[in-house]
């Protein structure tokens, strides 16, 4: 019963850091992007051309390494978990 709760609560706390971390990478990329077209602006360009370029932007992110990077946050521990229990139980 005691794995079983450590599996559910483990799962749910790594979620929420999970989520944290994603919402926060999410934040910094699009800032970057923001401030990058803000320092550079195109001649003419209105609000729905700085859109574009930040949806443009967000969906080469997504598309990238470093959001699929973030999942180490549930492998990592994991990981560490059974290399734990497996220590403590060898005999």
């Amino acid at each position: 019963m005691g794995l079983v709760r450590l599996v559910v609560f483990g799962f749910v706390g790594l979620s929420i850091v999970y989520a944290l971390i994603w919402f926060y990478s999410r934040s910094v990329r699009r800032e970057k992007l923001e401030n990058s077209w803000d320092e550079n602006p195109q001649e003419g360009a209105d609000n729905a051309a700085r859109d574009a370029y930040i949806k443009q932007g967000m969906e080469e992110y997504h598309s990238s390494l470093r959001p699929k990077l973030i999942l180490l946050v549930y492998i990592i521990p994991m990981i560490f978990v059974i290399g734990l229990l497996i220590a403590t139980n060898w005999n």
